[in-house]
């Protein structure tokens, strides 16, 4: 079975991770199904590490929203060339361009996918017009539409798109990955002046409003009163001592002697591997795969109730009202007053979870389960 995935472009990003190691990992478990990518843009990191392991990658250099059309058109005549047995698109541009690309080419057996839950944070004027699009080409175009979450799921059904056609798969981790020796963790913890027994409150995310850095600060100012040994980990894009927001918000809590900011890391399974208790407090979440990777870590996590987040902790963590700081910083206090059994039950709890549920493995399963359905139906059509 030929699969052409079509995304708008290969940099490092949340989608395109996912991307890769779908291929990858079919390229494993279901050799027979063979994936070819098109970026609508350049071929970005991304594109390059699917090249190195030989899947073939075409970037079309659409540089502007200009060039659409011309893009839309030459799209067109590759699907038509190579007639694809699915063409699988990833987020609203592609699935708009690549969706109209492959209708052209006459294809039917369209698959879009949806990684955004709360459509009224950011987004841009073009970008709102071309989800509006969507929702309104959604029971022509595409088969089936694939949410990254339940909640991406009920938002958009709400703007429009045809219910009938939206699913869900939730992300996979490789949890293989997922690890870190004990003693390149009392590495970090030594560098940064964290003594063994000295707790760690945590969260990684890039420094953005959505990712809520405001209110983990908020909730350490908290939590620092009630354990003056306490520390806190931010980990991101962006959370290091040049940040002059960031570095107001900390001296406001009056510890801030006690804020471990390591910015962008490679290492982020051993950086949550050196927190005692994980937090979420984003805004707005799809599939929070940062949580899931903590829970892979077996960390006792701590979430607000946004995007999936609730559906994935299960009852193997601890879930507060979102932008609630005041909730999260009682429920990491619960956390760490409870005694060290109590916190690694949470622990295994979340690592079990995350070991049934949300594997690659598991996620690769359900896309051979997606793709021998639509496979069905494009015979049907024939």
């Amino acid at each position: 079975m030929n699969i052409t995935h079509i995304i708008i472009g290969l940099s490092v990003g949340g989608a395109e991770l996912m991307l890769a190691r779908l291929i990858e990992s079919h390229r494993r478990s279901a050799p027979a199904l063979r994936h070819r990518v098109i970026s609508l843009t350049t071929l970005g990191e991304i594109g390059e590490r699917l090249q190195r392991q030989g899947v073939e990658v075409q970037a079309l250099g659409m540089g502007s929203a200009l060039r659409g059309p011309a893009t839309l058109v030459r799209l067109a005549r590759i699907l038509r060339r190579e007639r694809p047995d699915i063409v699988q698109t990833w987020m609203y541009h592609a699935d708009l361009i690549g969706g109209l690309a492959a209708r052209m080419a006459g294809l039917r057996t369209i698959l879009w996918g949806i990684r955004t839950t709360d459509i009224t944070k950011g987004g841009s004027r073009v970008t709102r017009g071309i989800r509006w699009l969507c929702a309104r080409l959604s029971r022509r175009v595409p088969v089936r539409i694939v949410c990254a979450a339940e909640a991406s799921l009920r938002i958009h059904a709400g703007v429009g798109y045809d219910r009938k056609r939206l699913m869900v798969i939730p992300n996979g981790l490789d949890i293989e990955r997922m690890e870190a020796d004990a003693a390149t963790v009392a590495d970090l913890r030594a560098i940064h002046g964290i003594p063994a027994r000295v707790p760690v409150v945590g969260m990684v995310g890039r420094f953005n409003a959505i990712k809520g850095q405001d209110d983990f600060v908020r909730a350490a100012g908290r939590i620092a009163v009630k354990h003056p040994d306490c520390r806190f980990m931010m980990v991101g894009l962006g959370c290091d001592r040049n940040n002059a927001q960031l570095a107001e918000w900390i001296t406001q809590t009056g510890a801030p002697e006690r804020f471990v900011l390591l910015g962008k890391r490679a290492d982020v399974p051993v950086c949550l591997a050196a927190m005692d208790v994980f937090a979420l407090p984003s805004r707005t979440e799809g599939f929070p795969n940062v949580l899931a990777e903590a829970m892979a870590m077996a960390r006792p996590c701590v979430t607000m109730d946004v995007g999936d987040a609730k559906q994935v902790i299960a009852e193997c963590g601890l879930v507060v009202p979102p932008e609630d700081p005041a909730a999260m910083a009682d429920a990491i206090l619960h956390l760490l007053d409870s005694d060290t059994e109590t916190r690694a039950s949470y622990g295994q709890c979340a690592r079990q979870r995350v070991e049934v549920e949300f594997t690659m493995a598991r996620c690769s399963q359900r896309f051979v389960a997606l793709y021998d359905s639509v496979s069905g139906l494009k015979k049907d059509t024939e």
